[in-house]
């Protein structure tokens, strides 16, 4: 899940332009073809909705769609930023990422990122496979959630821990407080996400194209009458890891995140806005709570919980009221 948004560029190409990197490049000058190899590997480039990852496959005759991220500086710098941490060992580190801390530096957050942290914590020993800009970073969440993540500090880690997100053979649980409440109080949202034909710089549930995914819910808890509940308490299991996956689901169902800016759209009832605005919740109500793998080199099993910051116990104290 990202902080960021991508440049979306689109392009249409001709049956028999040839490779589909070469064709791509001339087709985009401002892109070498290097670049788009680049993109290529790591899933940016899509035909219909669909990741193309061969670049020396033959271009087929349609719109490509070619996410690029935004620039960022080469070499972030280490800064002394107090961590949360959970567990580390030579191999990796799992902390208790706060609200408002983006992962990485981009565009209007150029330091006091997750990384910079890292790189002051763990000097020289993190991984590079993630790149300059990103080293150690396995997955992401959105700088507005809070919650358990886990860096890679070796090459051999961050490619055992990157098998195992691609094999969603992780344990993944998000605590989300949430306008209404989903229905029914158990089950499983599936549906593509892809960019938003209506605002690029957002995520939606697409009917066609897109990126398969899964997320399994439990309304644990509701607030206010029981026919019509005015707020929730709902665990969410990943299935798969998306873009803005939860907040978006959620909002499928009508129950989005509690002071989500994007997706949560329609006010809450009024003695809920006052309780928000009481526990000074400033960001969507999303808090990673879970985390469970098995060790990449150890082959331990690993499992992390964090309670939800203050502004989601305030809150959630508050709703209890109603």
């Amino acid at each position: 899940m990202s902080d960021e948004e991508d440049d979306i560029l689109e392009v249409t190409l001709e049956a028999g332009s040839g490779r589909l990197d070469k064709a791509l490049a001339l087709a985009l000058p401002a892109l070498s073809r290097a670049r788009l190899q680049a993109l290529i590997g790591e899933g940016r480039v899509s035909f219909d909705g669909v990741a193309v990852r061969d670049g020396s496959a033959k271009a087929k005759a349609g719109p490509y769609e070619i996410a690029v991220p935004p620039p960022v500086a080469a070499e972030p710098a280490p800064q002394a930023i107090p961590l949360s941490v959970l567990y580390e060992d030579a191999y990796l580190i799992v902390v208790d990422k706060p609200a408002g801390m983006a992962v990485h530096p981009a565009p209007g957050t150029p330091d006091g990122t997750l990384v910079n942290a890292l790189l002051a914590h763990c000097g020289d020993t993190l991984s590079g496979i993630g790149g300059v800009a990103r080293p150690g970073i396995v997955h992401r969440l959105d700088k507005e959630t809070s919650g358990v993540m886990v860096a890679a500090k070796t090459d051999a880690a961050h490619q055992g821990l990157a098998a195992l997100f691609e094999r969603h053979d992780i344990d993944r649980m998000y605590l989300a407080l949430t306008r209404g409440a989903p229905s029914p109080a158990r089950g499983s949202i599936e549906g593509n996400i892809g960019r938003s034909s209506a605002d690029r710089k957002k995520m939606a549930v697409l009917k066609s194209g897109g990126r398969h995914a899964v997320t399994h819910y439990v309304v644990e808890k509701t607030y206010g009458p029981a026919a019509r509940p005015l707020a929730a308490r709902v665990a969410c299991r990943l299935e798969t890891g998306r873009t803005h996956q939860i907040r978006v689901h959620l909002a499928s169902r009508g129950a989005p995140c509690l002071g989500d800016p994007a997706y949560g759209s329609g006010s809450p009832a009024a003695p809920v806005k006052a309780a928000m605005a009481e526990a000074g919740l400033a960001r969507q109500a999303l808090h990673a709570a879970l985390l469970g793998f098995v060790h990449p080199i150890t082959g331990e099993a690993l499992r992390f919980e964090t309670p939800p910051p203050a502004d989601m116990r305030v809150l959630e104290a508050l709703l209890e009221a109603l």
